[in-house]
């Protein structure tokens, strides 16, 4: 049965941390290679390849820079001109692509697809449902755009169906989406039916987070994926090599990826509070423990069970970098490793480093009074709480205060 209105959501939950982008070109051969329709493509790494590419493959195909943050739907690629008439503009279109950003990073690869005709364009995708822990296909007929878009401009057009992900994706589930949709060609229906398992295949094979088919084109009884976005788990990484080959660090955040050097989890966020935690679900509860408190993390820094000074060094010092950080809030729970170990290894990295900024820490779990009480004795000015709410407070006070100053 269809769902409405829960979209958006389940699109932000598996967008959020840790995921591994595919380059459109990337996801368009995966979707092949599962037995979907996907239009011709080629990958360009200079004007004269898309010259030549576009000669080959036809006026009008789509060209889009492989950028992370800048994969662009079919809708604002032709808002933008990306739709190539001609050779000539296509070598000139690459020229500028391929040069650096204002941001400094610079497409190195361009994807030109061969042109194709549609009487429509849908919007697909599939990723989990947390709230039901299952897999979901999310549909929408107001295509060629993002989720967010769509749900800000359409949201009624929204609809998901959860299944089971060692079932796939059955005929019966596949006949319910058609009807709901007003597909009724038997040929519409099976290549809808492919379209819907060919994602299946992907997300279960390749552990797939969100895979999502922007622009999903309905025509002459047959759906074609024209442009698609793929993010797969990180913790996969050693289990799908070949996806994470693809992989372009240049383009990620910086300090996310010399976190993961480290075997920390580092991910930006909007605020001026900088966090040390271990462990994602208090890190979780420690960002709304800020946002009950009036402020907001500019991070989430998960240290997992590390406890050593040089960790903490590294912690601190990826969270110094952010000019943006007012307050830092160390909010440690210590299970194996106790907190008055954890303790020792925060007045190590605090001795070492200028810390500018003021720092709280909460510790709670084995020998946390011990911890506490070498904290507060060590003379380094750091804020020691014991008390979940009473340190996030405080870490807000004292951002606050450094920015009036």
């Amino acid at each position: 049965m269809a769902s409405q209105g829960s979209a958006l959501r389940l699109w932000k939950s598996s967008s959020q941390v840790g995921f591994n982008y595919q380059p459109n070109f990337g996801s368009q051969a995966l979707l092949k290679e599962a037995g979907a329709v996907v239009p011709r493509g080629l990958v360009a790494r200079s004007a004269e390849e898309a010259r030549t590419a576009v000669e080959e493959l036809g006026n009008n195909s789509l060209l889009s820079a492989q950028l992370l943050k800048r994969n662009v739907s079919l809708a604002e690629q032709e808002a933008a001109g990306l739709v190539v008439r001609s050779p000539e503009q296509a070598a000139k279109l690459a020229t500028n692509l391929l040069r650096s950003s204002n941001s400094g990073i610079a497409a190195k690869e361009l994807y030109i697809s061969q042109p194709t005709s549609y009487d429509e364009i849908w919007y697909l995708a599939m990723t989990i449902d947390r709230e039901t822990y299952q897999p979901t296909i999310i549909i929408s007929k107001s295509g060629g755009q993002d989720i967010r878009s769509i749900a800000a401009q359409s949201p009624s057009s929204i609809l998901s169906y959860n299944f089971k992900l060692t079932e796939g994706v059955p005929d019966s589930l596949v006949h319910c989406i058609a009807s709901d949709l007003d597909v009724s060609m038997a040929a519409e229906i099976s290549s809808l039916g492919k379209t819907l398992k060919a994602l299946h295949k992907i997300f279960l094979e390749k552990e797939g987070m969100l895979l999502e088919v922007r622009s999903l084109a309905r025509s002459d009884n047959s759906f074609v994926c024209l442009d698609s976005s793929f993010m797969f788990d990180d913790d996969a990484h050693k289990r799908q090599t070949n996806l994470f080959a693809l992989r372009d660090k240049e383009q990620e955040v910086r300090d996310e990826v010399e976190a993961e050097k480290y075997g920390l989890v580092y991910v930006r966020m909007d605020g001026n509070i900088g966090n040390v935690v271990n462990g994602a679900g208090l890190a979780m509860a420690t960002n709304d423990a800020i946002g009950l408190s009036g402020g907001k993390s500019a991070n989430f820094l998960d240290a997992g069970g590390q406890a050593t000074t040089q960790t903490m060094m590294q912690a601190f010092g990826i969270i110094l970098r952010d000019e943006r950080v007012k307050a830092i809030l160390v909010n440690i729970y210590g299970g194996i490793t106790r907190c008055d170990m954890i303790a020792e290894s925060i007045i190590g990295a605090a001795s070492e480093m200028e810390i500018n900024v003021p720092m709280v820490v909460r510790l709670q779990g084995t020998n946390s009074e011990a911890g506490l009480k070498l904290l507060a004795d060590a003379n380094l000015g750091l804020y020691v709480e014991s008390d979940f709410g009473k340190a996030a407070q405080k870490a807000v006070d004292l951002a606050n205060a450094q920015r009036q100053e």
